[in-house]
C-alpha cells in the first residue's frame, strides 16, 4: 500500500466529513424553533431574545453561521450544551470512550466466539455441527437488538435472578468485577447479531478456500490439517471477513443507541438520543460528526488490514 493511496483515502475522509456536516447542519437549520427560544425559554421578552441572537450570531447568513461552527469543530471549540450548560467537547469526550469501551468488549466477544464458529462450520461442512451452527447464525441474525435485551434482562436481570446489573455503569474505580458485571449484557446483546453475521460470513468463506485447489496441494505434501487450515486457509479467509467486520461497525454503531438506551449506559448514544428529545443542536451535531469519523477511520484501517492479510489486493 503507498503513500499515496493513503493520502487520497485521508483526503476522502475529509471530503466525507465536509458533507456530513453540511447536511447536518443544513438538517438543524430548517428545523422549526429558534435555538435562542430553546435557551431562554418561551416566556423571555423580545429584547432578551435579540441580544442571545447577536451574541450567538444566529442573524448572520447560514453560511457564515456554518463556517464559525465547522472551524469551531476542527480548532476544538465545540461550543456548550444548550440543555446541560456544559462544554460539548467534554460531554461527548467521556460519552464516546464508554461507547468505545463497550463496543470493544462486543467486537472481542464477536471475535473470540465468530471466526472459531466459522471454521468449525466449515471443517465440518454438512453434519449436525454445521446445522446447529448455522441454525443459531439465522436465529441471531433475524433476531432485533431490542428482542434480545428484553430477554437477557429478564433471565439474567429479573428481580427473582439478578446475577447481573439491570443497567448502568460502574468506573473502574468501583473494582474491576462490576465494572465487568455491567458490561456484560449490553456487550452480549450488541455481540449477539454480529456474532452470527460474521460466523456465516467466515464459515462461507472458509469452504471456498478449504476446496480450491492450492489446499488440495497442500495435503497432498503430507502437511498437518492444523497447519492448513491455519497457515494456508484461513489467512485468505479472513480477508473478506475483515472488510464484513469493519462495515458491521457502522451496525455497531448504530446499535450501540437501542441498547445502551436499554440498559441505561451512559455513551454517547444516549447522549444522541438526549440531545434528540430536548433539541440540543450543539451536541447533536457534533456527536453526529463524531460517528462519521469513527465510521471513516475504521473502514480505513479495515482496507490496511485486508491489504496486509491478502497480499493479491493490491492498492496503487
Amino acid at each position: 500500500m503507498s503513500a499515496a493511496y493513503l493520502l487520497r483515502r485521508l483526503a476522502a475522509i475529509l471530503i466525507v466529513l465536509l458533507i456530513v456536516s453540511l447536511t447536518v447542519f443544513s438538517i438543524t437549520q430548517i428545523l422549526p424553533g429558534n435555538a435562542a427560544v430553546m435557551i431562554l425559554g418561551e416566556y423571555a421578552t423580545p429584547a432578551q431574545l435579540q441580544a442571545l441572537e447577536l451574541k450567538l450570531g444566529l442573524d448572520q447568513p447560514w453560511y457564515i453561521q456554518y463556517w464559525r461552527w465547522f472551524s469551531g469543530m476542527l480548532s476544538g471549540d465545540w461550543g456548550v450544551s444548550m440543555r446541560l450548560s456544559q462544554p460539548v467537547a467534554a460531554l461527548i469526550g467521556e460519552a464516546f470512550w464508554r461507547s468505545a469501551a463497550l463496543a470493544l468488549a462486543s467486537l472481542a466477544t464477536v471475535t473470540l466466539i465468530a471466526i472459531p464458529l466459522g471454521i468449525l462450520a466449515a471443517l465440518k461442512r454438512g453434519t449436525i455441527v454445521d446445522l446447529v451452527i448455522g441454525l443459531f447464525a439465522y436465529i441471531g441474525t433475524a433476531v432485533p437488538e431490542f428482542v434480545t435485551a428484553t430477554l437477557l434482562l429478564v433471565f439474567l436481570a429479573g428481580p427473582d435472578r439478578g446475577f447481573l446489573p439491570a443497567g448502568g455503569f460502574a468506573p473502574f474505580s468501583e473494582g474491576i468485577g462490576a465494572a465487568l458485571s455491567h458490561v456484560v449484557l449490553p456487550a452480549a446483546t450488541l455481540s449477539l447479531i454480529l456474532t452470527a453475521h460474521i460466523a456465516r460470513q467466515v464459515r462461507s468463506e472458509m469452504s471456498e478456500v478449504l476446496s480450491s485447489d492450492y489446499i488440495r496441494a497442500a495435503r497432498l505434501k503430507g502437511l498437518s490439517e492444523r497447519s492448513v487450515v491455519l497457515r494456508h486457509a484461513l489467512r485468505n479467509a479472513m480477508a473478506p471477513a475483515v472488510a464484513v467486520i469493519s462495515l458491521d461497525i457502522g451496525y455497531l454503531l448504530g446499535g450501540i443507541l437501542v441498547v445502551e438506551e436499554v440498559f441505561a449506559w451512559p455513551g454517547l448514544g444516549r447522549l444522541i438520543i438526549y440531545a434528540l428529545q430536548n433539541r440540543d443542536l450543539p451536541v447533536i451535531q457534533a456527536a453526529t460528526l463524531v460517528l462519521a469519523f469513527t465510521y471513516a477511520l475504521s473502514n480505513l484501517v479495515s482496507d490496511i488490514v485486508i491489504a496486509r492479510l491478502d497480499p493479491r489486493v493490491r492498492y496503487a
